[in-house]
């Protein structure tokens, strides 16, 4: 079996090629790397109109939402504070989209620091835009330069529990906002000992965490490695409907099995979700397979204009 294919989402920024300066789909390498040595495929996913996000969600196999400048506070009817970033609405509207997209379809994602809001927005939750403001201390301003470390308390039967072995843990992070009314179906399952949410699972879904840390930036990988694991298993799960669907078509009446012996399946079936249809092989030439290939998702994406 191959390996899975996981989005990683980016944006589009100004970029230089010697004398060349164009907008340029970018995402910090420290992402891929995790996404690879975890075991997946990493494919960067710049922000495309949302009519490519069904294509996105029947062709990968996980998502990794990512962090970036802070969410339009517009999003849960909210007037921006003096220090929050200019909104990236087309990198907004796209995210909104995907995530709403990968709940429904139960597809394996974590979600990091402004996709932990992202999540929790997206859930009918809010932010707090500064949490300095709010705590009436400096314990969350985050240095301008690098991230620090910090102490936070975990959930030990959580998936994010689970996937760390521990109970508490140092994490690396640079954060002035942080989740304030938590969003439906959402679980803490991380938080700080001034009682900021750090982690947060949405129950009944195969795979959906969000952590407020930066888990790329460093040396465990066990977060990663859960959504690979998450991502093996929706595949191999797949691939057995699609020989189960192929061999029910096999026994099917003379009349149907006129009908040229191929079996219609999903990609994906749990927990009773809407999926999409796809084609299958000939019964008995079944082999496991990937969800998609990434020239197959390339064309997908080339297909779009990524303009305003």
């Amino acid at each position: 079996m191959g390996r899975p294919i996981i989005g990683i989402t980016g944006e589009l920024e100004a970029a230089r090629w010697g004398n060349w300066i164009r907008e340029a789909v970018v995402s910090p390498v420290s992402y891929t790397r995790a996404v690879e040595r975890a075991g997946g495929v990493p494919v960067v996913l710049p922000p495309v109109p949302v009519q490519a996000v069904p294509g996105l969600i029947a062709a990968l196999d996980a998502i990794v939402f990512t962090d970036g400048r802070d969410l339009d506070p517009g999003l849960y009817d909210e007037q921006p504070h003096e220090q929050n970033d200019p909104p990236d609405f087309r990198r907004d509207r796209f995210e909104l989209a995907l995530i709403r997209a990968a709940i429904d379809e139960d597809l394996p994602f974590l979600a990091i620091d402004r996709g932990m809001h992202l999540l929790n927005v997206v859930r009918g939750g809010t932010i707090t835009q500064h949490l300095p403001g709010r705590l009436g201390n400096e314990t969350h301003r985050p240095d301008p330069v690098k991230l620090t470390t910090h102490e936070i308390q975990l959930s030990a039967a959580s998936k994010t529990g689970r996937a760390l072995s521990a109970s508490a843990a140092k994490v690396s992070a640079g954060h002035r906002q942080g989740i304030n009314r938590i969003g439906s179906g959402l679980l803490t399952v991380a938080w700080t000992q001034d009682q900021v949410v750090e982690g947060v699972e949405l129950q009944g879904h195969t795979f959906g965490v969000g952590v407020q840390w930066h888990p790329e930036e460093g040396d465990d990988l066990a977060l990663f490695e859960a959504l690979v694991s998450a991502a093996d298993a929706a595949i191999i799960a797949s691939a057995a409907a699609a020989a189960s669907a192929a061999a029910d078509t096999a026994k099917s009446s003379t009349s149907a099995s006129a009908d040229s012996g191929d079996g219609v399946s999903r990609k994906r079936d749990r927990g009773g979700k809407r999926s999409h249809a796809r084609r299958l092989p000939p019964a008995g030439s079944l082999r496991p397979v990937r969800a998609c290939d990434l020239n197959d998702l390339g064309s997908r994406i080339e297909d779009h204009d990524l303009r305003r």
